[in-house]
């Protein structure tokens, strides 16, 4: 016989962006039951960088978990990034104007243990209700909300509301909300962990090399403690396919072959093998609710089209959603019209920063722009001091879309 459930909302997903939204409901006091198909810990293929932005996030559900990850000797404090340039030339941009000064702004964490630390700490919120290696497949609309069935029919959940953050390719986003997957909106990525990689930055130093043969793409080099790095490329998944291109084959060439990366991986060795990924982009806005639900983070394709990160973007989202559903709740209005609010406050917050993130992804597919952007401001402590603010500050950032800005770049 199955197990029946009732609680005021699943959370379909136990990433960051459903325990952000288990934690914010928490805090309002609202029942929710937080269901994921995996075992914690579980591994996640991505490019484990933590952000300022996933700190700040992280700092406000949770003062103490931050401490905690910051101390995590799993964890590799990262101040900056170096962007490469197709030429070749290298510009880093710190994040901090006082690197190596007090707290990182960033981390790198792996996904594995990231993840369960969210999770512990989520589980133990007041409220909540956990289950584990539970497929939830069936999703039907009822009078008071949705009646939600696992593949093996041992649970029956009746929710008012439900959260849908089970990633990017969640379910529920496609087959209830209807998001399709929309290639030129779609990023494919492959990743691996490596030992041994030569000139790893001392100060956790991410890297993004703008390969000539992965434009609009990148490849990445993240530094991880004990001389680890996550290495993995991303490509825009309709670039993949008109160039018929297998990303792994192509990942393991270019680190063997590539005038930039042989030497430092001449001596590197793969621990386990190379993983794909998916990646939904912001690159076009899209609803984000509907009729008793919300979508979060991967699964409402909230990822940044120009750096791939979808960890910040997805607990932001998550404390939205958490937000809108308790006031949801307690009006008694779980219908899209209501719901709206979410993709309001979502919009907000993210609309403008995707933008930019949109227009700073097409200009990548120009190397000619690229070289020219970075060789200026390798020149030009000023120049370099204003690209460094416009990755922290949006206002700055927003040049990037005047063409008077390279103008004034063209001609000094």
């Amino acid at each position: 016989m199955a197990e029946a459930v009732r609680t005021d909302v699943c959370i379909v997903g136990a990433g960051p962006g459903g325990c952000a939204a288990a934690l914010q409901l928490a805090r309002h006091g609202v029942q929710a039951l937080l269901v994921d198909k995996a075992v914690f810990p579980r591994d996640k293929v991505c490019g484990d960088a933590l952000s300022g932005k996933v700190m700040r996030a992280l700092e406000r559900l949770d003062p103490a978990l931050a401490d905690t990850l910051r101390a995590d000797a799993r964890q590799l404090p990262s101040w900056g990034v170096t962007f490469t340039a197709p030429n070749g030339q290298a510009l880093r941009v710190p994040f901090s104007r006082r690197t190596g000064e007090g707290q990182a702004p960033g981390a790198i964490l792996p996904r594995l243990d990231f993840d369960a630390l969210l999770f512990e700490k989520a589980v133990r919120a007041p409220g909540i209700d956990a289950r584990q290696g539970v497929t939830l497949k069936g999703f039907e609309r009822t009078p008071g909300g949705w009646r939600i069935t696992d593949s093996g029919q041992r649970t029956t959940i009746e929710a008012r509301l439900v959260i849908a953050a089970d990633g990017a390719n969640s379910l529920f986003a496609r087959h209830v909300a209807g998001l399709p997957m929309e290639p030129r909106h779609h990023c494919a990525g492959v990743r691996a962990y490596y030992r041994g990689v030569q000139g790893l930055d001392p100060q956790g130093f991410i890297e993004l090399i703008f390969l000539k043969e992965l434009l609009p793409g990148y490849l990445w080099i993240f530094p991880l403690p004990d001389g680890r790095a996550n290495v993995g490329l991303g490509l825009r998944s309709d670039v993949v396919r008109a160039r018929r291109a297998d990303l792994k084959a192509l990942m393991q060439q270019l680190l063997a072959e590539h005038p930039q990366l042989r030497e430092r991986f001449a001596d590197a060795e793969a621990e386990g093998p190379v993983q794909g990924m998916g990646l939904p982009l912001a690159s076009r806005r899209r609803s984000l609710s509907g009729e008793g639900y919300l979508l979060v983070g991967d699964a409402g394709h909230l990822i940044d089209p120009f750096t791939g990160e979808g960890i910040s973007h997805a607990m932001i989202s998550g404390v939205h959603a958490a937000d809108v559903a308790a006031e949801a709740l307690r009006s008694g209005r779980t219908d899209a019209a209501a719901l709206k609010a979410y993709d309001a406050r979502v919009w907000k917050r993210l609309g403008r920063e995707l933008a930019i993130s949109t227009r700073l992804q097409q200009l990548a597919g120009k190397p000619w722009l690229f070289d020219l952007v970075v060789g200026r401001a390798v020149r030009n402590p000023a120049l370099a001091d204003t690209i460094s603010s416009m990755f922290n500050d949006l206002d700055l950032r927003a040049r990037l879309k005047k063409p008077g800005f390279y103008v004034k770049l063209l001609f000094g």
